[in-house]
Parts: C-alpha cells; sequence; structure tokens
C-alpha cells in the first residue's frame, strides 16, 4: 500500500521526532507508565504508530470490501448503514411469568432481539423439584421444566416476529425443541423461526463447567442439532460458538480468538465426520464474543476474527459458499468488568464496551445492567442499558459508516498481531491433536488460569488501576434495588411442575421417552424425538435422565 521510498522517509522521520522532540520531553516530564500494554499478556503499545507499522499491508487481500473476502470489514456489503445489529438485552426472571413479562416491556421499550437466561438447575438438566435443585430455582434465569413454562415464557409473543438467543449449552437439544414447539403450537412455519441456541459444550469444559455428558456423546448432540437445523429451521442459528466465558474466566484477546475459533474447528470437523456437507450447516453457525475494556483492541479483536474464520473455513474444510466462511458475532459487553463498588461506573464501562463492538462490526449486542454485579437487573437498570445502544445506534455516528476505524496505523497493526498471536495458539492446539484433547489435558484451562491470576496480582498490587475499586474508592456507598427469588417462588413453581406431571399423558410421555432412549442407543438423529418428548410435556430433568442413562456424565481427568 505504501512506496518503500516513503516508508523509508516515514521511519527516519520517526527516529528524528524519537530523538529531537520526544526524548526532551520525557527526560523533563517521564511518562504515565513504564510501559502500556493492550491487557494482560497483551502486545505492548507504542507511543506512535505510522504507516511503517503496517508496510506489510495488502488492502486486497487483508482488508478488500465488506461483504467480501476476507470479511475484514465487515461480513455484510451495507454492515450498520444498511440495518443495525440486533438489540438484545438478556432476561430470564425467576419464573415462565416474569420473564414473560419482562421480555414485553423490552420489546415496548424498542429491543429488536430477546435473549433468554436459564436458571442452574435448568442448564444442568434437573428440574426444580430434583434434590440437586434446592436453593437455586430461578436464581441466575428463568426456571423452564417443561414445555408448559416455555409457552408461558412466550405468551402473546408471536415467534414470527422476534429472534430468540437462548443460553443453554448441554440440555440445548431440549430447549431448542420446545422453542420448535411453540411455534408449532402458535402456527409459525419453522422456516420462519430465527434466533440462536448457544448449544457449545467445549467452553463449558475449559471455562463455565456447566456440562453434563462426555465430549463424544455431547458433539453428537451438537452435530444432530446441525443436521435437523438445517432441514427444518434454517434461519435459525445452530450454535453460537462462545468466546465470550473464556474470556470472563481471565482469558487475554488473543486466547479469546484462539480458543473460541478452535472450538469451532472441533464443531465443524465433527460435523464432517458425521457425514454432513460443509456447506449445507456452516452458513447457521454463529460466533459469541466479549467486548471487553480496551476500544481498540476489542475492535482489532472482532476484525482478525473474521479474517481468520473465513481462512480456516477455506483452507481446512473446503467451504465454497461465501456464508459458510462468514463469522457473525454476538457481543456482550463484560460482565467481568461490572464492580459492585460505585455500580454507576458500570454504565460508563457498559457504553465503551459497546462502542467497541459496534466499531467491530457487531451482528447482535447485549449491553450489561449496572447492577449486575449484584443480581439480576432491575427493570429501569436494564432500561439504561437498552438505552445506551439505542443512543449509540442514533446518536454517536458509529454506525454511520463501515468499518469507521479501518486504515488507523494502531488498529490495523493491532490487528495483525492479533491475528499472529492467535495463530500461533491454534498451531499449539493442534500440536496437542486438537481442542478436544487440549481440554481433556487441561492444557487450555491452564493456559487461562495463569493469565487470570497474572491478572488479578495487578489489580490487588495497584498496577493495572480498577476505578471505585483499588483506585477512586469511596468510604460510603448507595442503596440500589435487588431483583430477588423468594422461597415462595421457588415452592410455586414446584407445585407447577408437579400439576404438569399430574395433568399430562403418562403413557405418551413413556412412549416418547422410550423412542428417545432407542434413537440415542443408536444412530438416528435425535431431534425428532426430543421434539415428541417435550410435546408429550416430558420434563427437562427426564429427557436429561434419558440421555444420562445412555451416554453417562462426565468427570474431568477420568
Amino acid at each position: 500500500m505504501f512506496d518503500p521510498d516513503d516508508l523509508e522517509a516515514i521511519r527516519e522521520g520517526k527516529a528524528r521526532w524519537e530523538s529531537e522532540t520526544r526524548a526532551p520531553t520525557l527526560e523533563r516530564f517521564g511518562e504515565r507508565k513504564e510501559s502500556f500494554t493492550t491487557d494482560t499478556g497483551g502486545p505492548e503499545v507504542d507511543a506512535l504508530y505510522t504507516p511503517a507499522d503496517v508496510a506489510d499491508l495488502d488492502y486486497e487481500e487483508d482488508l478488500g470490501f465488506p461483504g467480501e473476502e476476507p470479511y475484514t470489514r465487515g461480513v455484510y456489503s451495507t454492515m450498520h448503514r444498511g440495518r443495525l445489529w440486533t438489540m438484545r438485552q438478556y432476561a430470564g426472571m425467576g419464573t415462565a411469568s416474569e420473564t414473560n413479562e419482562r421480555f414485553r416491556y423490552l420489546r415496548e421499550q424498542g429491543s429488536s432481539g430477546l435473549s433468554m437466561a436459564f436458571d442452574l438447575p435448568t442448564q444442568m438438566g434437573y428440574d426444580s423439584d430434583a434434590a440437586m435443585a434446592a436453593g437455586e430455582v430461578g436464581k441466575s434465569g428463568v426456571a423452564i421444566d417443561s414445555l408448559r413454562d416455555m409457552e408461558r415464557v412466550f405468551d402473546g409473543i408471536p415467534l414470527d416476529e422476534v429472534s430468540t438467543s437462548m443460553t443453554i449449552n448441554a440440555p440445548a437439544a431440549v430447549l431448542l425443541a420446545m422453542y420448535v414447539a411453540v411455534g408449532d403450537r402458535q402456527g409459525v412455519d419453522r422456516s420462519e423461526l430465527r434466533g440462536t441456541v448457544q448449544n457449545d459444550i467445549m467452553k463449558e469444559y475449559i471455562a463455565r463447567n456447566l456440562y453434563i455428558y462426555p465430549p463424544e456423546p455431547s458433539m453428537r448432540l451438537i452435530t444432530d442439532i446441525f443436521e435437523f437445523c438445517a432441514a427444518e429451521t434454517p434461519n435459525f442459528n445452530t450454535i453460537s460458538i462462545s468466546g465470550y466465558h473464556i474470556r470472563e474466566a481471565g482469558s487475554t484477546a488473543a486466547q479469546e480468538i484462539a480458543f473460541t475459533l478452535g472450538d469451532g474447528i472441533e464443531y465443524v470437523r465433527a460435523a464432517v465426520e458425521a457425514g454432513l456437507d460443509v456447506d449445507e450447516f456452516a452458513p447457521q453457525l454463529s460466533f459469541f464474543f466479549n467486548a471487553h475494556n480496551n476500544v481498540f483492541e476489542e475492535a482489532a479483536k472482532f476484525r482478525a476474527a473474521r479474517r481468520m474464520w473465513a481462512q480456516i473455513m477455506d483452507e481446512r474444510f473446503g467451504a465454497e459458499e461465501p456464508a459458510s466462511k462468514q463469522l457473525r458475532f454476538h457481543a456482550q459487553t463484560a460482565g467481568s468488568m461490572l464492580t459492585a463498588q460505585q455500580v454507576e461506573n458500570n454504565v460508563a464501562r457498559v457504553a465503551y464496551q459497546a462502542l467497541a463492538a459496534v466499531l467491530g462490526g457487531t451482528q447482535s449486542l447485549h449491553t450489561n445492567g449496572k447492577d449486575e454485579a449484584l443480581s439480576l437487573p432491575t427493570e429501569r437498570s436494564v432500561r439504561t442499558a437498552l438505552r445506551t445502544q439505542q443512543i449509540l445506534a442514533h446518536e454517536s455516528g458509529a454506525a454511520d459508516t463501515i468499518d469507521p476505524l479501518a486504515g488507523s496505523y494502531y488498529v490495523e497493526s493491532l490487528t495483525d498481531e492479533l491475528e499472529e498471536r492467535a495463530f500461533d495458539i491454534i498451531d499449539d492446539v493442534d500440536d496437542r491433536g486438537g481442542m478436544l484433547d487440549a481440554v481433556r489435558d487441561q492444557w487450555v484451562q491452564r493456559q487461562i488460569q495463569d493469565v487470570s491470576f497474572e491478572r488479578q496480582r495487578e489489580i490487588e498490587e495497584g498496577e493495572r488501576v480498577i476505578v471505585g475499586v483499588n483506585e477512586y474508592r469511596v468510604e460510603e456507598e448507595p442503596e440500589v434495588d435487588i431483583e430477588e427469588v423468594s422461597e415462595e417462588e421457588e415452592r410455586a413453581q414446584v407445585e407447577r411442575t408437579e400439576a404438569v406431571r399430574a395433568e399430562r399423558d403418562d403413557e405418551a410421555v413413556e412412549a416418547a421417552l422410550s423412542g428417545l432412549a432407542d434413537a440415542a442407543a443408536g444412530d438416528e438423529n435425535v431431534m425428532p424425538y426430543v421434539v415428541d418428548a417435550v410435546k408429550a410435556y416430558a420434563t427437562v430433568g427426564e429427557i436429561s435422565d434419558t440421555f444420562r442413562d445412555e451416554f453417562g456424565e462426565w468427570q474431568p481427568g477420568r
């Protein structure tokens, strides 16, 4: 992109500037810190970037145009000028009825997508009346035990008018089947269902630990979902390959890219080995990234990830369809960066993180409520979080041109460096036999833990400033409203589940679960059987136990 003689002149000019202009100022005043880095273990940030820092950049090969390979500048030709990102707000409020109220409220306030949070028992495949569920029902999201609960959640919400993202992994097949069943009951054609099921078990093994089954049957369930949705729900994303939780566990930006794309490679490989055509299912893959604090690094991260995925799908899997190579992603602002101290500061943090996601070309965005370090967000904080996105969309100008940071010497240099670091990590993973083996050996987990430990040390020793936590503290904290789930609400949910069991056709449930068990034991796609089971009002726990009986449960290290 640059003439060699011009680059040499720029290098000479920078050297002169360093000695004649910058050095005297440094000698007199110094700088705020000895060194600047984007993240723990991330690249060191130079004082000044010039064309010499991107001397090898080839516009057509490395950047190109939006909607064209290598997709660095965006997966769609118009990006946010044509259509704004989907504005999602994560919600799951104790009971199905409360969640329905919150969803209706968000739609009234202008939210264009729904994101569904499930409580821990649901995420682990237990019903609310299970011994393991005691004290956790509705605490971190909505309790879903049967199709009756899912019907309540979407009462009065036509599924052909909304896009719904469901953060569910080990029991993803069950909750997806319930969503399909609700659509069927509403008379919505399955081809009109839009949304995403997270369905990413690898990141559970790595960072979140909400797994049930061993890796092999878990991968089988995922590829069954790929096949089912390609045929039945072509507009529904079959997986959200999630770097978000990897970053929340403490990884660097480069590790987030590498381990997320590494998981994606593992899923695509498993689907291809199961006999699926890559161009049939790959367009329904989506990704989920963290929008962290450093605006420029985060924007560069998203750009690098798009370019890398296009190369991976082309070179490793021979994908031919453009949609198979396009990394489409949802972003969520960083929950781990929310502080319980001075919660109002979180509004500013969320706004900057959201800006990074938009500058990086996200397709969908969730902004955290300021009080989520304390509890489920209140209605007022959710509204503020949504308004943050709307102000960003309509008042900031950030969405008015495509890839506005392109050409920045700093951002392009960061994009290249993150790509190089991430590919180096992927090479290490390949040397260990792939992500599945690297996770089994706990190598991936140790890489993240080491970075997380170092970052916490920096905070505790004051090397890394967290406003309101280790600097700029105040002695008294204002009172805040906290959303809580009472014991009475938990008992009511248990009673509703018991009522479903008393009212349903037990013979139909038994037949559906028996058919599911046979399918799980064989090689048929299990999804049609799961749909039959949920329509008979078999519960999440009963269906999950059917799989447990066939697949067993995973114990790390065994």
